[in-house]
């Protein structure tokens, strides 16, 4: 559901986008309004999906994923069943933190994390290379972070 945004949603997107763990009381505080009209203001952004769900954003290599890449594959057919067989299979492997359909010359950009380059060569052999109808594949890793998904940009 497409809704119109002013200033204060703007505000509240942005103070949760950066806090979520940000109370009702400290966000009406923020946009100076009364918690009752925040809350309500909240649920709509929720409602209308702008708002779709709140988590903590972990750091990867606290974690133990020294490693970054991004790999770009080919498939060797476009046709829907084979796509979406190959989509199935990319949701099942935990260190493919992103996937996406992309145009150009490669069909998908995953983003996977592994503990270090042996970890990741291992994964590659018995899992990415093992995607249902995997044509063509190639990786390039992460050497620098420069800027992360830190958060949308709002609307003006």
């Amino acid at each position: 559901m497409q809704i119109e945004i002013d200033a204060t949603d703007r505000q509240l997107l942005k103070a949760l986008q950066d806090n979520a763990r940000l109370t009702t009381g400290e966000l009406a505080a923020l946009v100076g309004m009364s918690q009752s009209p925040c809350w309500r203001r909240v649920k709509r952004l929720e409602d209308a999906g702008l708002i779709v769900g709140y988590q903590a954003r972990l750091d990867r290599r606290a974690l133990g994923y020294g490693v970054m890449a991004f790999v770009t594959i080919s498939i060797d057919s476009q046709n829907e069943d084979h796509s979406l067989e190959f989509e199935r299979a990319v949701r099942d492997i935990p260190e493919v933190v992103m996937c996406h359909g992309v145009s150009g010359p490669e069909d998908f950009v995953l983003v996977v994390v592994s503990q270090d380059l042996d970890s990741y060569s291992q994964l590659m052999q018995t899992k990415l290379r093992r995607l249902p109808g995997v044509k063509m594949m190639r990786t390039s890793f992460s050497m620098q972070e420069v800027k992360g998904l830190d958060g949308m940009p709002m609307p003006g």
